[in-house]
């Protein structure tokens, strides 16, 4: 939690650089400087110990730490490690470091019993708390939805979540499901169907905001489990997939704070939902698919099913004629390949728009690295009996491959970028636990801020 600082009783926070930790010292009371030594802190990062007041009640909290002021993590190991309770820090404000605090205590704790305790920090900057809360519930809502199994989060419950947040925003919502999308939006029809009636293949499509403003539109994979479908994956592989909505949780959020800071913007939020099941019905390797644009597609591969779901979803946007396209997709393995799970691959048509979203990425550090759209791959894509193949033989840069395959349904003349997020981080950080994560989502965020606020 945050409060303004109004000079409430609370504990203070000693966050010292190892550079100025000799000189901290120096300046410290015996007690203290005792205690430091018994607790062997020699002024290394991540160095840490509870200091004695004047009081026997009375205490503070050290921490050696050289991450810069600018850092949200600077102080977000403590979200865990301090008792309940209200603290400031010793000197000088948290500003950026406010986000890492509340992340710092997130839980995912649907299936718990035992609620977490709540740390209050004070802040003497009261305007930089709101967007501190806002950032860090949107940074929660993809951090639950991801969490959750897909026995309690299908297709359905993703609409629900969208339902909720059009209804807290006075948003328009318009859903078209199971066999309606048959003709619209085959692609997302074909690969849905083998499900459950109760998770339906569907596109949920919010839209918010007056019609005289820019229109931007947001579109998330909404792959809610991802069996592989007859391509089936092995149990390994398969583990993880109740992550594979993490694209639509990112786009869900980040249509969240548009709406909340009420951006000038006409917004238009699209995720194709669906769960990529086997059954008598699932769609087969070697059909040929109708799309949105016309298009036909030969299915080479079912487990490449999200880029044939955005397809469809990115024609629909195109119709609208946006100016200013973001996607975000769980998409490829050969992402985490090439990049590892912490650093997600950025992909646009745009030189502008990319090195905005890559200049966010350092400033608020959610990184993003950009990788080309390279035109020499895009006859890997080539088919004998359609215009294309949703997945090339061989398994060359296959997140390059993929980025192409969606750039199929953009024009140029619109500003399209795809983030192909992981969604997850597989060690914890401080601030950052293991499991369901936001990647991307505050760097894109800090682009549609600077743009339409």
């Amino acid at each position: 939690m945050l409060q303004p600082d109004r000079g409430q009783p609370a504990r203070a926070l000693h966050i010292v650089h190892p550079d100025a930790f000799a000189d901290w010292l120096a300046g410290q009371p015996p007690r203290v400087r005792s205690t430091v030594a018994a607790n062997r802190v020699a002024g290394k990062a991540g160095e840490r110990a509870v200091l004695p007041g004047e009081a026997a009640e009375d205490w503070s909290y050290l921490l050696v730490c050289n991450e810069p002021e600018e850092s949200p993590w600077r102080i977000a190991s403590l979200g865990t490690s301090l008792p309940e309770g209200t603290y400031r820090l010793a000197s000088g404000e948290p500003g950026a470091a406010m986000l890492g605090w509340l992340l710092g205590q997130y839980r995912f704790d649907r299936y718990r019993a035992d609620p977490a305790e709540p740390r209050v920090l004070l802040s003497g900057e009261p305007a930089r708390i709101e967007e501190a809360l806002r950032v860090a519930e949107a940074t929660a809502l993809v951090r639950d939805l991801v969490n959750t199994g897909a026995g309690d989060l299908g297709p359905a419950e993703l609409e629900a979540a969208a339902e909720a947040l059009a209804k807290k925003h006075n948003a328009t919502l318009n859903v078209t499901r199971g066999d309606a999308l048959a003709t619209g939006y085959p692609m997302i029809h074909a690969v849905g169907r083998a499900a459950a009636k109760e998770n339906a293949p569907r596109l949920i499509e919010l839209e918010w905001g007056d019609a005289a403003h820019p229109r931007i539109a947001l579109v998330g994979k909404g792959v809610c489990f991802d069996s592989g479908g007859l391509d089936i994956k092995p149990a390994a592989g398969m583990r993880l997939m109740k992550k594979d909505m993490g694209g639509a949780a990112h786009m869900l959020a980040l249509a969240g704070l548009v709406m909340a800071a009420r951006l000038k913007v006409r917004l238009h939020l699209l995720i194709p939902a669906v769960e990529n099941a086997v059954s008598g019905n699932a769609f087969r390797p070697g059909d040929v698919l109708r799309t949105r644009k016309g298009l036909t597609v030969e299915n080479t591969n079912t487990d490449a099913e999200g880029r044939l779901i955005l397809g469809d979803a990115l024609a629909k946007a195109v119709e609208a004629e946006p100016a200013l396209i973001l996607d975000f997709a769980t998409l490829t393995g050969a992402a985490r390949v090439a990049l590892g799970p912490d650093l997600p691959p950025l992909f646009a048509n745009d030189d502008a728009l990319a090195a905005e979203l890559l200049d966010a990425s350092v400033r608020v550090r959610d990184p993003l690295w950009r990788m080309p759209l390279w035109d020499g791959y895009d006859e890997m894509l080539k088919s004998d009996v359609a215009d294309m193949v949703n997945s090339p033989e061989g398994g060359f840069a296959g997140a390059v491959t993929a980025a192409l395959f969606l750039r199929r349904f953009v024009p140029d003349n619109i500003a399209w970028a795809h983030v192909d997020t992981f969604a997850w981080r597989p060690a914890a950080k401080a601030g950052r636990p293991k499991g369901g994560d936001a990647l991307g989502l505050r760097a894109a965020w800090e682009v549609l801020k600077a743009r339409y606020s």
